[in-house]
């Protein structure tokens, strides 16, 4: 995959930008932006903390939608059925903000940072725990890509 020249140029603003947007219900991914951005001068915390930011932010806006739409709206404009995005209310009130760790999840991440919202989850434990499993993600990715 061959990546934009323009994201590159951005550099960390451009994985910032990246790293939200691949945690809004846009289809976008950040892992090719952050492995172009180890090939750069910065440092693996500064890379780790940028994109996991932006990612945080990024999953928070998405918790902010959830927050202020009602289901059924937010379910018509996602095109899912109803009844799966009730099973998903259903269990953000189980579990509560302990449901932000799995944001970090392709496909399910995205949903579940909506679903926190509208099971009207506390931000602040959302905003944590949501933070602690993107910086892990992006921890173990970088690992890797540093080797």
């Amino acid at each position: 995959m061959e990546l934009d020249p323009i994201w590159v140029e951005l550099g960390l603003w451009g994985l910032f930008l990246a790293a939200f947007l691949a945690a809004t219900v846009l289809p976008f991914s950040s892992e090719a932006v952050l492995a172009a951005a180890t090939l750069g001068p910065w440092s693996t915390g500064t890379l780790l903390l940028v994109a996991s930011l932006g990612n945080t932010l990024g999953g928070m806006s998405s918790y902010g939608l959830g927050r202020l739409g009602d289901m059924d709206r937010i379910a018509r404009w996602l095109r899912t059925d109803p009844a799966k995005a009730l099973r998903w209310q259903q269990r953000i009130e189980r579990y509560g903000a302990w449901a932000a760790l799995l944001t970090w999840l392709p496909v399910v991440g995205d949903p579940m940072a909506i679903a926190l919202g509208l099971g009207r989850a506390r931000p602040w434990p959302v905003l944590i725990l949501m933070f602690l499993a993107k910086a892990t993600r992006y921890w173990v990715l970088l690992a890797m890509l540093r080797q």
